[in-house]
């Protein structure tokens, strides 16, 4: 059984996402450690690109900025190596397919699995281009994470046979970053997607407070926020732990609201 399971095993999960290296890797340490004590039960770790373009402009943001500060793919795997010592939460990257081309996609797959990274989020290939990724990844068993969006219609079903881990679904059209309303009918969406598969199934794009989290969650298993983390490390910078605990823990309540 995929690790991953993991953290649905025991109810709604809460899926927090951080961009390695912004402002720099110790903080990015720092934050981790804190969402995992405060109830993340799994965390999405962003490879920083130079063109991110599933990301709106506060996570492009933070690419832009972890990149200046030199942080490389090397570095984060070296870092990842670290964070395992004491953080035991189901982790994932989240990246562009040219990173890991660029490094090699074995070689890149291989060292997730020697690290400890239990699967890869790559936005910008559609399940019609997984071939290039997904026979590596179970190969070295890490979970190619497939997303699935209101848009996907006939496809929704196809794509959720045949996932691993579990499924983003995305809850909105466009990129990333919080929104007052989310419209989508997620209900429906899980429905189709729970026909085909017992995968479990969390909702990202837009959810930034534990009320959103709530709705969402009990549509669905879970709840992922992304810009609203990273908002926290743009106020607070180095001293972002703390606050970014506090945030893990009103939105894990939010989403334990649901269960």
């Amino acid at each position: 059984m995929s690790r991953i399971a993991e953290a649905f095993r025991h109810g709604k999960a809460f899926i927090p996402f951080i961009t390695c290296g912004y402002p720099d890797l110790a903080t990015t340490g720092r934050v981790v450690r804190a969402a995992a004590e405060n109830g993340a039960d799994l965390i999405e770790l962003g490879i920083p690109f130079s063109d991110p373009t599933a990301e709106g402009p506060v996570i492009q943001s933070a690419n832009v900025k972890a990149l200046a500060g030199g942080v490389t793919t090397d570095k984060i795997f070296d870092f990842v190596r670290d964070l395992r010592r004491d953080v035991h939460v189901p982790m994932v990257f989240m990246t562009y397919a040219n990173v890991v081309f660029h490094y090699g996609t074995e070689k890149f797959i291989a060292i997730c699995r020697e690290i400890g990274i239990d699967g890869i989020i790559l936005p910008d290939v559609p399940y019609e281009e997984k071939g290039d990724f997904d026979p590596v990844c179970r190969k070295y068993g890490v979970d190619l994470i497939s997303m699935i969006a209101p848009t996907s219609d006939e496809r929704i079903q196809m794509i959720a046979a045949d996932a691993a881990g579990f499924i983003y679904v995305v809850s909105s059209m466009g990129v990333t970053g919080e929104r007052q309303t989310i419209t989508t009918d997620i209900a429906a969406l899980t429905g189709k997607i729970r026909e085909v598969t017992k995968v479990p199934c969390a909702v990202g794009f837009g959810i930034s407070t534990p009320e959103q989290a709530e709705k969402m969650a009990a549509q669905s298993d879970g709840a992922i926020v992304g810009s609203a983390m990273i908002r926290l490390l743009d106020q607070y910078g180095t001293e972002a732990a703390g606050p970014v605990g506090q945030y893990v823990k009103s939105m894990k309540d939010g989403v334990r609201r649901a269960d």
